[in-house]
């Protein structure tokens, strides 16, 4: 049997949605974007880790994501926040074709559906 008993400090279910609910949509957009490109980047052994977290087959499931997530979200956020989350996409694109030993042809690499082929 568990003693788990729900106390005062524990937001409830209803505190919870509240509190989701006056979170703009903006920065719901903006929040998953940022999460998208740190896995990514761990993904693509970016981090001080290095290759200890490298999988590219993770990291362009994650790059295609982000590139779709902001691609359809362009004409709901602004360029203040467009424009760096495009930056640091691309970054990681050109990051992956750094990192594939055998790199994607222009306009295959991971999201580049979305943004069209990507070059250094």
């Amino acid at each position: 049997m568990s003693d788990a008993t729900p106390s005062s400090e524990t937001p409830g279910f209803d505190d919870m949605t509240r509190d989701i609910a006056e979170v703009p949509a903006v920065e719901v957009i903006v929040t998953v974007a940022v999460n998208l490109m740190s896995a990514a980047a761990v993904k693509l052994g970016l981090t001080e880790d290095g290759d200890e977290h490298k999988d590219l087959d993770e990291a362009r499931k994650l790059v295609h994501s982000l590139a779709g997530l902001l691609d359809a979200s362009a004409t709901e956020i602004s360029s203040f926040h467009a424009a760096p989350l495009r930056d640091g996409l691309k970054s990681l694109q050109l990051a992956f074709r750094e990192a594939s030993l055998v790199p994607d042809e222009p306009g295959q690499g991971p999201g580049e559906k979305y943004t069209g082929p990507v070059f250094g």
